[in-house]
């Protein structure tokens, strides 16, 4: 018997019934934003509650009448010591650090309250969705709980049909950002730890009968195919008329068999224009049932490895990346999340000569997908699998799974994204092998029309340079390299000699390279923090990324300045990581030329 095997399955299993959805009503419903709904966004009454009084009583023990019953005095002799209509405010979407001075450092609880009005239509389904809340989400609606979440990145939903009345309503929401040793990502990172309802919140209406999961792709291995799918939740079991896909530019409109358990599947001849960073090609995509039209825009490519190439529609493609962290372009950071912030950052990166984003370290928000697709801007997406997450614990193994899945089930019609990354920096044992092996072959599992890679900082160093030799990487699609030569070690006139080699025939991504700068510092290049000093090390770091045979991509750290609490030099860092190639008021520094000129040559060579 295998019993690796068997562990991963032991593990996967309470997962498959996420991603099988054995209640109907359970399934999540794709593209949120393009259904009909009613916006919770804008302000929303808060209260801090460290101490969690309103959630647990002096026994800690777990209050049932706790804040979320939003209670109203109803006399003046009687005590209630809470008030959310008196409360102060904060603005959804949005993180509190950035919000109130004093939440800037904050970590636990935080709950926040809404009210709306809503006409319930007969027949009709009510989903509040969540785009993410960071880290743990408790959702109660009149006073009454509906569910709860855990993980910062990846969006949610629950049906709450029949938890509404005509008239008024209201949510609360527990909110509880601290970091714990068995979350993904672990209590230490280096970017800031958000608080909040970072990304948008509405509450979804839907038919009876409703058009939930879809995918419609390209077969990955016949480019003249296209393979669809859909989902219907709700009643299953009520009168229901056609189900059809239309791709009009393609003079495609074909009705879909629906099965009892309300899947549909379909495969059929179609000759796209294929997406490309050059030609980023999208197709209006419908699914109409029932009067119900969910409206998409697709785009059709193909993705594979072939010896130490990555070729985007059979053909080798160069990355030319850089990586991104959510975080606002101005206004001192925060976490990013509207369609000005997405096409700013996206907007640089293609200033830069760029066809390729690492969206790191943990799933971006739907919009910079969206547009990336647009843009046609190739992606890494990545859940935050970082450092020393606890790879012994199948508990932290199941929380790292079903934020894999929630990411990929949210953004698999996203033609941008080619790469799947699993984790991040995370140090060569057994048991971490046997964790990433497992969420490899989830991975697979969900979508086997994209590479999986994650990104090794394990080389091993000998007399005649580097070593890629890391067992993960026997795993993965493509080897993702973070290296900073030049910065954590040598000095940077010693990089460009430095020698690679690997035990694995496979494209190789230099997923980080880099150094500090803070932005106006100027000086010698052999002083650490001037732009000069970040502009030598890209130069001499470029050099020797030009002599790794492998070499198939570069995402080098990072696009713009970010907040993090490890990075606390007085006039320096000032509680940022400064390896930025712009600054966090989007100056550029000196290491952004180096680069835009490489990728230039770059992109020349390849016409």
């Amino acid at each position: 018997m295998n019993y690796k095997n068997l562990w991963v399955a032991f593990l996967i299993l309470p997962l498959l019934v996420f991603v099988g959805k054995a209640n109907a009503q359970d399934v999540y419903v794709q593209n949120a934003y393009a259904r009909d709904l009613i916006s919770l966004d804008g302000h929303w009454n808060r209260i801090i509650d460290p101490y969690e009084n309103g959630y647990y009583n002096h026994r800690y023990l777990p209050h049932e009448d706790g804040y979320f019953k939003n209670a109203q005095v109803k006399n003046k002799s009687e005590l209630l010591e809470y008030n959310f209509s008196t409360s102060d405010k904060l603005h959804v979407p949005g993180d509190w650090n950035t919000q109130e001075s004093q939440l800037f450092l904050y970590e636990g609880t935080v709950w926040y309250h809404k009210d709306f009005s809503l006409n319930k239509k007969v027949g009709h389904r009510y989903l509040v969705h969540f785009g993410a809340v960071n880290y743990q989400a408790i959702v109660y609606v009149n006073g009454v709980k509906v569910g709860d979440h855990e993980g910062g990145f990846t969006s949610f939903q629950f049906d709450i049909s029949d938890k509404l009345v005509n008239g008024k309503n209201f949510v609360v929401v527990k909110v509880d950002n601290r970091r714990e040793r068995n979350q993904v990502p672990t209590v230490n990172t280096d970017w800031w730890n958000y608080g909040g309802i970072t990304r948008p919140v509405a509450i979804l209406e839907l038919p009876g009968t409703y058009v939930a999961d879809y995918s419609v792709q390209l077969d990955n291995a016949n480019s003249k195919m296209i393979n669809a799918s859909v989902t219907l939740a709700g009643n299953l079991k009520a009168k229901h008329g056609d189900l059809l896909l239309s791709i009009p530019e393609l003079n495609i409109k074909q009705k879909m068999q629906i099965s009892a358990d309300g899947q549909a599947k379909l495969t059929l001849a179609a000759s796209p224009q294929l997406w490309s960073p050059e030609h980023p090609k999208l197709y209006d995509v419908e699914i109409n049932f029932n009067g119900e039209v969910v409206r998409d825009r697709i785009g059709f490519r193909t993705v594979a490895v072939k010896g130490e190439n990555i070729e985007l529609n059979g053909k080798s493609v160069f990355l030319r990346g850089i990586s991104i962290h959510e975080e606002s372009p101005f206004n001192g950071g925060g976490r990013a999340w509207s369609e000005d912030d997405a096409r700013t950052l996206l907007r640089w990166a293609k200033d830069l000569g760029c066809n390729f984003v690492r969206l790191a370290h943990y799933p971006h928000n739907e919009t910079m997908l969206k547009i990336a697709d647009e843009m046609g801007l190739l992606v890494w997406s990545e859940i935050p699998v970082y450092w020393t997450v606890m790879f012994e614990d199948k508990a932290v193994y199941a929380k790292a799974e079903k934020q894999l899945t929630e990411m990929i089930v949210r953004d698999k019609n996203r033609a941008s994204i080619i790469l799947w990354s699993v984790a991040n920096e995370t140090p060569v044992k057994q048991e971490r092998l046997d964790f990433l092996s497992g969420l490899i072959n989830k991975t697979r599992e969900l979508d086997s029309t994209r590479l999986v890679t994650a990104a090794m900082d394990t080389q091993t160093t000998t007399k005649d340079g580097k070593v890629i030799d890391d067992p993960l990487a026997s795993v993965v699609d493509v080897i993702g390299i973070n290296s900073y030569c030049g910065w954590y070690y040598e000095v940077p006139e010693n990089c460009a000699s430095q020698k690679w080699a690997s035990k694995y025939n496979k494209p190789l991504i230099m997923s980080e390279v880099g150094a500090d700068a803070l932005q106006g510092k100027l000086g010698d290049k052999t002083e650490r923090w001037t732009e000069e000093y970040q502009a030598e090390v890209f130069r001499q770091n470029i050099a020797m990324m030009e002599n790794i045979s492998a070499l198939r991509g570069v995402s080098p750290w990072i696009l713009k300045d970010f907040r993090s609490p490890r990075r606390s030099l007085p006039d320096i860092q000032d509680f940022y990581n400064r390896k930025g190639l712009v600054s966090e008021a989007g100056v550029r520094k000196q290491a952004w030329y180096v680069l835009r000129d490489y990728y230039k040559k770059k992109e020349s060579s390849a016409e």
